[in-house]
């Protein structure tokens, strides 16, 4: 919702990989990591590469820790990860990310570090106090708009105007 303020969540889309009754687990997916230095991926064995790789900020818990969003049909490599929805899988699987940092890398891949989570009854919590509004998964929006404009245009997509919106308890 517009009124969040949070900085770790102001104006972010999360992605919500999982959710229980023991707490859910996200990734945020409209923030590049916005940086003028290389990162440094650390395989084993060593991968020697030029490619500029593009990391993303999943959330504020553990940004040391590295996740793959894939969008397809599963290989052999992603395969080993989670599914999120059909055709959305989530893998930690270090053959992929090497294969990211190849000349040819996968399509529609995202290199993600760090995720956000809640605990028990916290999301839910939030949800009653308007903090978040839902929506089915759209790998379109995810991948096919710039991270810039996904917020308005996955709020717009439920037929809402981010301008209009205001907090109500228990409306989402």
């Amino acid at each position: 919702m517009p009124q969040l303020v949070d900085p770790n969540f102001c104006r972010t889309v999360v992605l919500l990989c999982k959710h229980t009754e023991e707490g859910a687990f996200g990734l945020i997916v409209n923030r590049p990591l916005l940086t003028s230095g290389r990162v440094v991926v650390n395989l084993e064995p060593p991968v020697a590469t030029e490619r500029e790789l593009q990391v993303w900020i999943g959330g504020p818990v553990e940004p040391h820790r590295s996740w793959m969003l894939v969008n397809g049909d599963p290989d052999a490599d992603a395969a080993a990860g989670m599914r999120i929805t059909d055709g959305l899988y989530l893998s930690t699987a270090p053959d992929l990310l090497r294969r990211l940092l190849e000349p040819d890398p996968p399509p529609l891949t995202r290199l993600i570090v760090g995720y956000a989570s809640w605990g028990p009854g916290q999301l839910e919590a939030e949800l009653q106090e308007s903090a978040w509004l839902l929506s089915d998964v759209d790998s379109a929006l995810v991948f096919g708009t710039p991270p810039e404009r996904m917020w308005e245009a996955s709020i717009r997509r439920l037929g809402a105007d981010p301008a209009t919106l205001q907090g109500s308890r228990g409306v989402h």
